[in-house]
């Protein structure tokens, strides 16, 4: 079976990178990477570095088309990125591509598959995030796509009733936490080794992407953050990933570049990787955000996630989340509540065993992907 992986940025790569392992592995399959999006950016780590460093061989990999941030720049790119896969996909020789989850890069990638009448199998999707423009993304590329790999059955039923066919729609758990099963993850002393951030000390880890339905409140947001982190910096050292590649994204990179000079025990990470990223969630003391692995992930290794503000409102989320508006008395409230709880003891919401063996099995059994 050939089959083409469409990844657009360091969050879907690390969730991708269990089942393209399993699929590399397997001689049943041929596999063919297309990088696009952030991939080939150094503002954002280049981090097709990562995936050939992972050893996997890269088919055909897009410069990034992104100028800046404005609603403008953010149209032009998707165009620029439709047309780039036009080509791309009229020398298409596979016989199903995956998309993952909800960018508006794979949407513009996965969008113009259409005319050519591509199989697309699409992981994550049915979720809800009402928030973001991501929510319109994710959803059509859900309406595109022939088969459906979700990671909970509340996402499957949301996908029967978009495409009114359930007949390839199976709920596999998501693929992120089978990264956290298997990876062997760093040691403290490892992790200081690689990064020179101590994780003996209370840290927050956080990451923050801008609200993009409601642009305009983004400065406000920021400023409120910093701070409510410039109390928060007595007591913990903060480790900041940088937002992704969204509307307004820049301004709150300055502030948090800002606020990292101004502060030594401030570390800004573009890119950990997967294994340095679980590392230090697996050592800090509760996550703090608006991202969807604080959602999805921090569960599993027993932390409490303070999710902030209506980026992803609407995604369900386990027991250990906290969710509040971006308002400073609010959130540390949450802090106050996190601390005098200390280890999240319930389960995971996403969790399925090997969903990327699960996958593969599927794959196997059936006889087209119409």
């Amino acid at each position: 079976m050939k089959v083409w992986v469409l990844t657009s940025s360091r969050a879907d790569y690390g969730i991708y990178y269990p089942l393209l392992r399993r699929i590399q592995s397997d001689s049943y399959f041929s596999l063919k990477i297309i990088a696009f999006g952030t991939h080939c950016s150094d503002k954002y780590g280049h981090t097709i570095d990562q995936i050939i460093a992972d050893g996997f061989d890269v088919y055909r990999a897009f410069k990034c088309s992104l100028k800046g941030d404005s609603k403008q720049d953010i149209a032009e790119s998707m165009a620029i990125t439709t047309s780039q896969f036009a080509t791309l996909w009229n020398e298409f020789d596979g016989d199903l591509a995956f998309a993952l989850g909800d960018r508006f890069e794979m949407f513009a990638a996965v969008v113009a598959s259409v005319p050519f009448m591509i199989p697309i199998a699409h992981i994550h999707g049915g979720e809800t995030t009402l928030g973001a423009i991501d929510n319109i993304f994710r959803h059509s590329i859900t309406l595109i796509s022939s088969v459906h790999f979700t990671a909970n059955d509340v996402f499957s039923e949301r996908v029967i009733e978009l495409t009114q066919d359930g007949k390839k729609v199976f709920n596999v758990g998501s693929l992120s936490l089978e990264n956290i099963h298997e990876l062997q993850l760093f040691s403290v002393e490892e992790f200081y080794s690689k990064y020179k951030i101590d994780l003996v000390k209370p840290t927050i880890l956080m990451t923050f992407h801008p609200e993009t339905l409601q642009v305009e409140k983004n400065k406000f947001y920021i400023k409120e953050i910093i701070e409510v982190l410039n109390l928060l910096i007595k007591d913990y050292q903060i480790v900041i990933t940088l937002p992704n590649a969204d509307t307004e994204n820049l301004s709150v990179r300055e502030s948090f570049e800002s606020f990292g000079t101004r502060n030594e025990n401030v570390y800004l990470i573009e890119s950990f990787g997967s294994k340095g990223y679980f590392s230090c969630m697996k050592y800090c003391s509760f996550v703090l955000g608006n991202s969807s692995s604080g959602i999805i992930e921090s569960a599993s290794l027993k932390k409490f996630n303070i999710n902030l503000g209506d980026r992803q409102k609407g995604r369900l989320s386990s027991a250990n989340t906290i969710h509040c508006q971006i308002d400073r008395n609010e959130i540390l409230d949450a802090v106050k509540h996190v601390e005098n709880i200390g280890e999240y003891l319930g389960y995971n919401i996403y969790y399925k065993t090997e969903p990327s063996k699960a996958i593969v099995e599927i794959l196997k059994k059936m006889d087209n992907f119409e």
